[in-house]
């Protein structure tokens, strides 16, 4: 199941410079990391997107890679603050990623089916 809905680069960037440089090599932690975030979503929005990924429209697959990757982030940030500038600036990180899942899984879990129409 792991990364099927986003890459480790994604969630990596997502998580900033200052994120922790063992966990970001811990390739063992983002993969459970991968495997939760994956799980919440098809659990979240009652839709199994890992299983259907080839059949998802690719401007949905986006959002599940954005929401997927934000998720991943805030486990990585969670995991050590301390080489942030200031706890406030991991605070920030944080509540950034929580927007981005909030409003994507608003989305997801709205969504009607797997085809976009074109107008």
């Amino acid at each position: 199941m792991s990364w099927t809905l986003t890459t480790s680069g994604a969630a990596i960037i997502k998580a900033g410079a200052n994120a922790n440089s063992t966990i970001i090599a811990s390739g063992a932690a983002l993969e459970k990391w991968s495997d939760q975030a994956e799980g919440r979503i098809v659990t979240e929005s009652r839709r199994d997107w890992v299983d259907s990924y080839s059949s998802v429209d690719s401007g949905v697959k986006e959002i599940l890679s954005d929401v997927c990757s934000s998720l991943i982030a805030k486990q990585i940030i969670s995991y050590d603050m301390s080489g942030f500038t200031s706890m406030r600036e991991a605070e920030t990180m944080l509540d950034v990623n929580d927007d981005v899942i909030l409003r994507c899984m608003a989305t997801l879990k709205d969504f009607k089916s797997n085809e976009i129409k074109t107008p």
